[in-house]
């Protein structure tokens, strides 16, 4: 396993990728309202990041054909765009986005709600946010990735919520996917150091049912194997010897 270590000149170039991907996720939450479909922030966020100097990161990406993932409810990630798909009230939409610029890549997801929302998937919103922060927490020089990952499932279980198994978070750099993985469960102590310039993808995905999920005929699109409603949260974080750097904010 080849581990890429950044100094902190390319930390610093990742933390422009990410500043643009934050805007791009704050202008499609806005856009997230009954009657929008899941095109319409799709060729919102398109324009937003060619107009901010970046390039998609997603889109051609092993043959993805959008610039963002959007999944609604039941479905966890790497729901695609499609101007059929119509928000309603009491939906949420996970919207997932990366960007490369200047040869560095940055990648965040957000759910939101979609108007008023029931409060057990307000709930299941705010734990899975929380659950990325906890692990954020751990994100420091000496701990090992079992910090991160048990810090999520530990704080997701307690709440009565299961951890999704099949996806997990990644490195990020010169390329959008890096070693090493970063699964969302795992025993403190456990899985490799962590060291300065280690630039990690966080991204808990959290169901309100069982954890099972299957993928969609589409080839992309995962859905709880329940029907339960799955959110998803995400941020670059860097490992640095001041602590962790938050890198999408």
């Amino acid at each position: 396993m080849s581990i890429k270590l950044k100094e902190p000149a390319q930390i610093e170039k990742m933390r422009r990728s990410g500043r643009i991907v934050r805007q791009v996720l704050d202008a499609c939450a806005r856009l997230a309202v009954p009657g929008a479909s899941t095109m319409d922030l799709e060729r919102a966020a398109e324009r937003q990041i060619r107009d901010l100097g970046a390039t998609p990161a997603f889109k051609g990406y092993r043959g993805y054909p959008c610039v963002l993932c959007t999944s609604v409810n039941q479905e966890i990630v790497h729901g695609i765009p499609s101007a059929r798909r119509l928000l309603k009230a009491g939906d949420i939409v996970s919207i997932d986005c990366g960007v490369v610029l200047d040869g560095y890549y940055a990648d965040a997801a957000i759910t939101v709600p979609v108007e008023d929302t029931s409060p057990k998937l307000q709930k299941l919103m705010q734990v899975t946010r929380e659950a990325l922060y906890q692990a954020i927490e751990q994100a420091r020089v000496g701990n090992s990735l079992g910090d991160l990952s048990s810090a999520v499932q530990q704080h997701v279980e307690a709440n009565g919520f299961s951890i999704v198994r099949e996806f997990v978070g990644h490195g990020i750099g010169t390329e959008l996917h890096e070693e090493p993985q970063v699964p969302n469960f795992g025993r403190r102590g456990d899985g490799l150091p962590l060291l300065e310039g280690m630039v990690l993808a966080i991204e808990p995905m959290v169901n309100a049912g069982r954890p099972g999920a299957r993928l969609l005929n589409d080839n992309w699109t995962a859905v709880t194997e329940d029907g339960s409603y799955s959110a998803h949260f995400e941020h670059c974080v860097a490992v640095t010897k001041n602590g962790p750097l938050i890198l999408t904010e």
